[in-house]
């Protein structure tokens, strides 16, 4: 059975079920994206939530329906010049920014100007918000001098993202701020809950005379900024400041999330301290977004591993109270309370009454998307952690391409972790990191030093004069560095080009050593959209891809192979594929950069082809290789 389901885990589809099912359900539903819960279509925080859950099924998958599912969303409200329908800034709601990161996903994978077009005009949004006297954002323009929890989810991971696109390290004490304003003026101390909203100006009659605070703790509002803190982290420069008072704040308010779950169901309720009172009730989209903040802080280390028990129960709570399967396919998720705010016409007074009398409804965008997220980040917690303690490198010294960036300056950039777009291999290091490894740049040359801190050592497609003005070709002294590395342990990947399109003689000094010299040739040639030109079909005993069929590899540089070097895949009597065990370490070899995003992220191949699972498997490879040392 632990085979199976080891086995199991590697095929993505299998590992992300339960996301996958929910997404069927919603893709049913919405058809086009179109529609949100049978109203007409308008810029709405409710569709940003769900595909955020899409956005992390789609990147654990490589599933392009999934891509298709946001863009197609999305291009409903965007025109050419990032003009967003029915968006009004002047409303200066904070929910109208949710959307944003959607836009920058769209943005970096397609680089298409619409994208990052609209997300400025969001960005222009947050630039004039109205403020309160502290500086902290109000939650709309209608709701003066009234910071809500809501509001952080809404606003503060996009104004991260954004600001980490542009470098921009000072945009992060603002946003620092946002977060320290509402813990300051929402928490209780003697509970560690946060309070739902808080009016500075004291005006509201929900609002406490003393404190400005609302009168009762709601569960989604908390969930929403337990999402906001684990989504902004991630873009907080390394160093800032305010990455401390935001780990703080998180950590705070998961002991106060694992206090009041509830013991019996793992749960958390509608109104999270009144556990035992009338009328209250276990509720689906708090609890499914406590699950989710909870599993991706241990995953990115902003949580002790601890809480993993309290997540686990969690999520099996929820897949027991609120999860049923559709008669129609997927699953429906039950028990998503539809709204609750503070104020406004008719009059919300934040009363426990008023939190227990609005509809509770199946399949509300807000709670599936929530379900989307936390089943994703359970399902890839669940992921053996074979690369745990390895770091995969990726060279950036023999590739070392340079672009105007965003800011105009110059940018490293062609086969890089970081970017999404085609040519990044941003998909491959999410393939990584689900595995437990750690991922790096190696921009310098080769030396015993800087490469002792590398476990995988991926080359790929060494620069030609037309693609850096002075390329670092591979020298006898770069190639013996490289090979004394090897021999001690570690494992070299070469992803070459076929000729014309990477420089091959002077790198088969490197490769040489292996037994393994590139042929300066090109094969599998496609023309157009006619994908089968480049497809190939591996058989099942392959000994380094025993999950994969079908691949697509086009324009490859062919090998000829000396000992130690063995074939591991042949076709028509050329040598496509190579590995070596030299010393300690291990050689794996391919004529073609091949797991770029163009080859992983689904959006052009046809769905027939296993790029993706090619990539997991060279994964699990690579790493059975490394554990050796």
């Amino acid at each position: 059975m632990k085979k199976l389901l080891a086995f199991l885990l590697l095929l993505p589809s299998a590992a992300f079920a339960q996301s996958a099912k929910m997404a069927e359900t919603m893709i049913r539903i919405w058809g086009d994206s179109l529609q949100l819960a049978g109203r007409n279509a308008h810029w709405t925080y409710d569709q940003g939530v769900v595909l955020e859950g899409f956005t992390g099924l789609w990147k654990n998958t490589g599933d392009g329906r999934y891509f298709k599912f946001i863009q197609t969303g999305l291009d409903h409200y965007i025109e050419k010049d990032g003009t967003i329908r029915t968006y009004k800034a002047e409303d200066y709601n904070i929910d109208n920014i949710k959307n944003g990161r959607s836009l920058l996903l769209l943005y970096k994978v397609t680089n298409e100007e619409k994208y990052k077009l609209a997300a400025d005009k969001l960005k222009a949004q947050l630039d004039k918000m109205p403020r309160t006297k502290e500086g902290g954002f109000w939650h709309k323009k209608r709701y003066p001098f009234q910071m809500w929890l809501d509001g952080l989810y809404m606003a503060e991971p996009f104004y991260a993202e954004y600001a980490a696109m542009y470098h921009d390290e000072t945009a992060f004490k603002d946003i620092t701020r946002q977060f320290v304003l509402m813990e300051e003026h929402s928490r209780d101390n003697k509970t560690g809950l946060l309070y739902h909203g808080y009016d500075e100006s004291r005006e509201q009659r929900w609002a406490d005379k003393t404190t400005g605070r609302s009168p009762n703790f709601w569960g989604r509002a908390m969930g929403w900024y337990g999402m906001a803190l684990v989504d902004a982290l991630e873009y907080y420069p390394a160093g800032h400041p305010g990455r401390d008072s935001l780990l703080k704040i998180l950590n705070r308010m998961a002991v106060a999330v694992k206090k009041y779950q509830d013991p019996a169901s793992g749960c958390w309720y509608q109104v999270l301290d009144k556990a035992g009172s009338k009328g209250n009730y276990l509720e689906a989209s708090g609890s499914c977004m406590f699950v989710y903040a909870l599993a991706k802080g241990i995953r990115l280390g902003y949580l002790p591993a601890s809480y993993r028990t309290v997540a686990e129960k969690g999520y099996k709570g929820i897949t027991k109270q609120f999860v049923r399967t559709a008669p129609e396919g997927g699953v429906n998720l039950e028990g998503t309370v539809s709204v609750a705010g503070l104020g406004g016409d008719p009059y919300r007074d934040g009363s426990y009454a008023y939190y227990l009398s609005e509809k509770v409804v199946t399949n509300d965008p807000k709670g599936v998307g929530a379900y989307m997220l936390a089943s994703n980040e359970m399902e890839q917690a669940a992921i053996p952690q074979t690369g745990k303690g390895l770091t995969v490198t990726i060279d950036n010294f023999f590739n070392n391409e340079f672009r105007k960036g965003i800011t105009g300056q110059p940018e490293s950039w062609h086969y890089l972790w970081n970017e999404m777009d085609n040519g990044g291999f941003s998909l491959w290091g999410h393939i990584f990191h689900n595995r437990g490894a750690k991922t790096n740049i190696l921009s310098a040359a080769p030396t015993a030093a800087n490469l002792a801190k590398s476990d995988i050592l991926i080359i790929v497609d060494p620069d030609t004069e037309k693609e850096t003005a002075k390329p670092n070709y591979m020298t006898e002294a770069h190639a013996t560095q490289l090979e004394n590395w090897v021999k001690q342990g570690g494992v070299l990947v070469i992803l070459q080009n076929d000729a014309g399109n990477a420089e091959i003689k002077t790198f088969n000094t490197l490769t040489d050593k292996f037994g393994i010299h590139f042929k300066e040739d090109s094969r599998n040639h496609v023309e157009g959209k006619q994908f089968e030109q480049g497809a190939l079909f591996l058989p099942a005993e392959n000994s380094v891809f025993s999950h994969t069929k079908k691949i697509y590899i086009k324009e490859i540089s062919t090998l000829e192979l000396k000992q130690p070097a063995k074939a591991v895949y042949t076709d028509k009597g050329d040598v496509i594929m190579a590995t070596a065990k030299v010393g300690k370490g291990a050689v794996f070899a391919v004529g073609d950069p091949w797991f770029y995003n163009e080859y992983l992220d689904g959006r052009r191949l046809p769905a027939s082809f296993e790029n993706y699972q090619a990539a997991i498997d060279l994964t699990a490879w690579l790493f059975r290789q490394a554990s050796h040392k």
